[in-house]
């Protein structure tokens, strides 16, 4: 930011990149992204009663791998066997890397507004497994909708879905 009076940052976590903090140049805030309420909303979201598998959803506007394909391939894979596919559903609601594939995941193309609401209260958890999100609207999209967050270790992750559910590493 050589040239601009004034910067604003969707997490805090980009203030702390090496780039940001050694050539720091003008004065900043931090304003998180919200979601609207009106449309994602928990009305109508139904509690996991553990009768069926628990279903797992994500949605993604951009097919960049780094939203998290990385994850959600091995839950693809997790699901061809009989242990996982009586056990979880996962629905990926959105735009796919290029000549990317699901074989065991439920794949819907891009909805938005009213649909995708109601799409996502068809389950039971979100999911967000995105790597260096800046400060991302779907988990908010989820967690406004009422589903309990199940999220990334990365990016705004951490101080988006901090106390709507729990974080995840690669590892785990």
């Amino acid at each position: 930011n050589w040239c601009a009076d004034y910067t604003v940052f969707v997490g805090t976590w980009l203030t702390e990149l090496k780039c940001w903090k050694k050539n720091i140049r003008t004065p900043f805030e931090i304003i998180l992204n919200g979601s609207d309420n009106k449309i994602f909303n928990s009305k109508g979201y139904k509690y996991w009663e553990k009768k069926e598998p628990l279903k797992l959803v994500t949605h993604h506007w951009g097919g960049n791998w780094m939203k998290g394909f990385d994850i959600y391939s091995k839950i693809d894979q997790m699901l061809n066997t009989k242990t996982w596919k009586s056990k979880i559903s996962f629905t990926y609601i959105g735009n796919l890397p290029k000549d990317f594939h699901f074989k065991n995941v439920n794949y819907i193309k891009p909805l938005d507004g009213l649909e995708l609401a109601k799409e996502i209260k068809k389950h039971h958890v979100y999911l967000t497994a995105s790597i260096n999100e800046p400060g991302g609207n779907h988990q908010n999209e989820g967690a406004l909708c009422g589903l309990p967050l199940l999220y990334r270790n990365s990016g705004c992750m951490p101080e988006y879905c901090r106390g709507f559910g729990i974080m995840f590493d690669k590892k785990d």
